[in-house]
């Protein structure tokens, strides 16, 4: 039986309208601290608390070395022919998951290795200083819960890669692990990646530095011969993608699930331990996870999967539970995003926009904004998270020196890594 393909598609993945800039004379990053200062300070609307509620995108994480969407070198704009894989396609095929998962192993490296940047510990210490209680991400790359763990609320609104989880008992499994079995299953992707590792491939480049300066890393065709298809894969001498194997859900090994109608849906697995498609002859690989048990997948939400009903409830309490809403470093392409922010309008709150590029549907976030406001009712700023949040904690600590916060301490390093393997992850 064939799997019925959804009609889905990559939402906006041309460039936005320019921005209004409010204030109209917050062009500068000195100009956007002291218009995101008033924000901050302003008092509340009637019937509204004090607290703020931050929404980031994938842009935040820029300085980390992570690549964003639809930025000016986002993987939409870099890429045209980028397609990440969809969940439908993640459970149907056998094939699909072992392209995803070999790419994956190489990019995790990337986003091991990276760390929070100055925007994510500006958070903490906005945090610190009483403004924010509640951050909703939409990033995958777990900075916000290493960089403040002590906020009242985090909300990672897409998943984590920090984990994977099984699409049939559902419990999770740390990535780090999963990583050294993927590395044991397919030792010559292994030892692929050590080369990689060994000739610079994933050494961190100084952001500050002009392009053409800087050390350009070691490409995949020089390393060890490998060759990168045009649609992105990766094939290596004597082993293609098409071989590479992943382990199956330990628990459901051990412990083979039940299905509704009382049959025992055993995990195949071969002779080290791969997960394996079952060898009856009337299943084919075009099936579930009801059919095929075991299966683990990254704990992000892939492209055609629901949010989880927690996550969507949590984000929606951080929105009803504050008096005005930042949005940082995104473009609230994905609707899951963009659906918190009319929330936040339609309650009355004051929204802050910085983000480099045009954002969807902004117009009606600021219609009603006198744009020479000094930025208590709202702000709309086009300049990188990094140039503004660091000095706006330093002014509001400067104008409230009773908090915690203490200046110049972990602020974190911003750091960028070499685009080589920038989309393995997806």
């Amino acid at each position: 039986m064939a799997v019925r393909r959804p009609l889905l598609r990559i939402p906006y993945t041309e460039v936005f309208a320019a921005p209004r800039i409010i204030p109209r004379h917050a062009t500068t990053p000195s100009a956007a601290v002291e218009a995101l200062s008033a924000f901050m300070t302003a008092p509340p609307r009637p019937g509204l608390p004090s607290s703020t509620v931050v929404l980031t995108g994938a842009g935040l994480s820029v300085a980390s070395g992570l690549a964003d969407y639809r930025g000016e070198n986002g993987t939409y704009r870099v890429n045209k022919t980028y397609r990440p894989i969809y969940f439908h396609e993640f459970l149907a095929s056998h094939e699909a998951r072992k392209r995803y998962w070999a790419r994956s192993f190489l990019g995790w490296t990337t986003l091991h290795e990276a760390k929070p940047n100055t925007s994510h510990y500006a958070l903490r210490d906005l945090g610190r200083l009483g403004y924010v209680h509640s951050v909703i991400t939409q990033n995958v790359d777990s900075f916000h819960h290493a960089a403040h763990p002590d906020l009242p609320s985090t909300v990672e609104l897409h998943g984590y890669l920090r984990a994977t989880v099984c699409t049939t008992c559902y419990r999770e499994y740390p990535r780090d692990t999963f990583q050294d079995e993927l590395a044991r299953l397919n030792p010559i992707w292994a030892e692929f990646l050590a080369d990689a590792i060994a000739a610079g491939a994933f050494a961190p480049e100084d952001p500050t530095t002009e392009a053409p300066a800087r050390r350009e890393p070691a490409s995949l065709s020089a390393i060890r011969g490998v060759r990168t298809n045009p649609d992105g894969d990766v094939d290596l001498p004597n082993a293609p993608y098409t071989t590479f194997r992943y382990p199956p859900c330990a628990h459901c090994l051990a412990n083979p699930p039940v299905a509704d109608d009382g049959t025992t849906m055993a995990v195949e697995v071969d002779a080290d331990g791969a997960w394996a498609l079952p060898h009856t002859s009337n299943q084919t690989d075009c099936g579930t996870n009801v059919r095929f048990p075991g299966i683990l997948k990254p704990a992000v939400i892939m492209f055609g999967e629901s949010i989880s009903p927690s996550a969507k409830h949590a984000a929606e309490a951080a929105v009803d539970g504050a008096g005005r809403l930042l949005v940082l470093a995104t473009s609230l392409a994905t609707y899951s995003a963009w659906r918190l922010a009319k929330r936040a309008k339609d309650r009355g709150m004051p929204i802050a926009v910085v983000n480099v590029g045009g954002v969807r549907g902004e117009d009606a976030f600021f219609a009603d904004l006198d744009d020479n406001q000094p930025g208590a009712a709202g702000v709309r700023v086009e300049v990188p998270t990094d140039a503004v949040l660091p000095p706006l904690v330093d002014e509001l600590h400067r104008l409230a020196p009773g908090g915690v916060y203490q200046q110049g301490t972990g602020h974190g390093t911003s750091q960028v890594d070499p685009a080589l393997f920038r989309d393995m992850l997806s």
